[in-house]
């Protein structure tokens, strides 16, 4: 190597090092670019690697290739329309950053949800991460060699965003949980297009297994790889998934209940191998787990109000603005100045796909919030990349960012 390349600060410090050593002593590395536009890194990822052969002998994430400003942006937009970008930090879980935006915004305005909106809430969020779990799965899988699987896995999903369109009018950016409730109750023939959903897609997992566990080529690449000691994972502030398959039982839905989540009966499937094969099948297990939740969803839906009576934060039927001029101003009131939210502060968490997510909100008693946070578990779950992969082959790299499942809009925000 002749030069240094064009690296962040800290990279070129230690290329500089390696490189003004004595030629007997230097290291006979590879620095080598990965990303960041790479099939396998899941997104606008670069990672510069230090490649001794086919090993890993040191690794730097680079991220910000997809940063937005969102937090910002929800800073200079009113209460309500900040919700449309929630969707968008997270697009494979956008139902639940909508939910934990949502919770935050209804704790301080102290405003309570009726029971049918809870239930509905619990019910997509938990489509959402069947949802999320299957895009994981599919491209996972054919990172790692396993083709099929994309295909299998896409198919189901395809259903789910049919359900989501029908529900919201939109496929993946629903915008559907509000403050106060729901955008628009649940449609005609939804518990139809859940209810077959349902009944088919407990055998498609035992399908997905049973494929999988066949694949040589598959198993021999992901047990017993990207190991890495449980107290560093917790320091690294590695949570969800990633987290219980080295042994940790711990889930936001179980620890700190929200929307309702202590009146159903689930379990949070925890392994102890802490590798890839392990976070594996956490996800397989948890997708079983959200049928549970979802079916008893289904099953005893309250009936009643799908938003909470509160005129002066939730938008008015359609049918009343035709006829009442009360509910035409509070309309227009929303609609073009938003709604004022005591002054305060709140941090809500909830378990979303990929781990605990965060929102930490702001009032200063206007109608625009003063600050939004977003503690992202894709975030802090990327802490723990350069550990994971130092001292491994290079092509262990790719099935170790696989099992991770992050998604860089949520990292990058």
């Amino acid at each position: 190597m002749s030069e240094v390349p064009t690296l962040e600060a800290p990279v070129v410090a230690d290329l500089r090092q390696v490189l003004e050593a004595p030629p007997e002593t230097r290291p006979r590395t590879m620095v080598l670019n990965m990303g960041p536009q790479h099939p396998s890194t899941h997104g606008v990822l670069r990672i510069v690697l230090e490649l001794d052969g086919e090993h890993v002998v040191h690794a730097r994430p680079d991220i910000g290739f997809l940063h937005t400003g969102i937090e910002k942006q929800c800073e200079n937009l009113t209460y309500q329309q900040a919700v449309t970008l929630t969707d968008r930090v997270d697009y494979l879980a956008n139902m639940s950053n909508n939910l934990c935006y949502v919770l935050a915004v209804e704790k301080l305005l102290q405003l309570e949800v009726p029971p049918r909106a809870e239930w509905m809430r619990v019910m997509l969020v938990e489509l959402t991460r069947l949802n999320s779990h299957l895009v994981w799965l599919g491209t996972h899988a054919m990172d790692v060699g396993a083709m099929t699987m994309f295909f299998y896995c896409m198919r189901e999903r395809e259903d789910l965003l049919r359900i989501f369109e029908m529900f919201s009018g939109q496929r993946m950016m629903t915008s559907y949980i509000r403050i106060g409730g729901l955008a628009l109750d649940a449609p005609r023939g939804w518990e139809q297009a859940v209810g077959r959903f349902m009944q088919t897609f407990p055998s498609r997992v035992d399908e997905y297994e049973d494929l999988l566990k066949k694949n040589p080529i598959w198993m021999n690449r992901i047990i017993g790889v990207g190991e890495l000691d449980v107290a560093e994972l917790v320091d690294l502030g590695v949570t969800g998934p990633m987290l219980r398959a080295a042994g940790i039982k711990t889930d936001a839905r179980k620890d700190a209940p929200y929307s309702g989540y202590e009146k159903f009966d689930f379990e949070v499937p925890t392994f102890t191998e802490n590798d890839v094969y392990a976070r594996y099948r956490v996800r397989i297990e948890e997708m079983r787990e959200s049928i549970k939740i979802i079916n008893q969803a289904r099953a005893g839906m309250p009936g009643g109000a799908f938003q909470a009576d509160a005129p002066k934060v939730v938008l008015p039927e359609r049918e009343k603005m035709k006829t009442q001029m009360e509910a035409l101003i509070y309309h227009f009131k929303i609609v073009t100045e938003g709604f004022r939210v005591p002054a305060g502060e709140v941090y809500q968490v909830i378990e979303s796909p990929r781990g605990e997510l965060g929102y930490y909100v702001v009032s200063d008693g206007t109608s625009k919030p003063l600050r939004v946070h977003m503690r992202t578990p894709s975030f802090g779950n990327l802490q723990a990349l350069a550990r994971l992969i130092q001292g491994k082959l290079i092509a262990d790299v790719i099935a170790i960012l696989g099992s991770m499942d992050f998604v860089l809009g949520d990292v990058d925000r």
